[in-house]
């Protein structure tokens, strides 16, 4: 029987390096929708992409990825600089925007899910704090520097999209299956939730405010 431990270990590496830059993506998208100059797109897609892993290492106790390794800051300022030079021929595009919004919330859901399994254990609320903590945190980051109400407080199926996915994650292990299937069926629901959210406009029930 093959021993997948090594691998496993670098394959979710690469999948958060990947939703670091895709969430990166969306931080370059807002800042130059916003106006933003050279130095903003940079900043904004940096905090964007590590915000959610470097809150979540701090509140669980330990020193973020995201300085100690500067592969994540390296990807976040090229993934800027690409949209700062890329953005006229992409600007026709926002769907892009929103699909890289999408898989960045499904990976970084399952990553922050991955890390609190790897520290604790099968920890139900730990995993799902840690989940959805990864996976908000720089969109949150992101809405608020460009003076916005963040998209998961107004938008479709966001948190709840997270919520489902980190959920199943935590089933699938509980139940014996492998982190690569837990991995990517999380990562899948979470990013097909949102997608389809998107698509459909499915929305959360809002409280009805009487103007008259």
């Amino acid at each position: 029987m093959v021993d997948f431990s090594i691998p496993s270990e670098l394959f979710i590496y690469v999948l958060d390096l990947f939703g670091t830059m895709a969430f990166a993506v969306t931080g370059a998208f807002k800042a130059i929708e916003h106006k933003s100059d050279f130095v903003g797109i940079v900043l904004l897609a940096t905090i964007t992409g590590v915000a959610g892993g470097t809150i979540r290492d701090i509140v669980m106790g330990r020193f973020p990825n995201s300085i100690s390794d500067p592969t994540y800051v390296i990807i976040t300022v090229a993934s800027g600089i690409s949209i700062f030079f890329l953005y006229s021929k992409l600007k026709k595009h926002w769907d892009l925007f929103l699909k890289f919004d999408a898989f960045g919330l499904g990976i970084f859901t399952i990553i922050g899910g991955t890390f609190a399994y790897n520290m604790f254990g099968l920890n139900f609320l730990v995993i799902i704090f840690a989940g959805i903590l990864t996976a908000v945190g720089g969109g949150i980051l992101r809405d608020v520097f460009v003076n916005q109400i963040p998209i998961v407080f107004v938008k479709e199926l966001y948190v709840t999209a997270s919520f489902i996915g980190v959920f199943v994650f935590y089933f699938i292990l509980y139940f014996g299956g492998e982190i690569y299937l837990a991995t990517i069926v999380g990562v899948v629901i979470v990013t097909g939730i949102r997608l389809t959210a998107m698509k459909l406009n499915w929305n959360l029930p809002k409280v009805r405010r009487n103007l008259d």
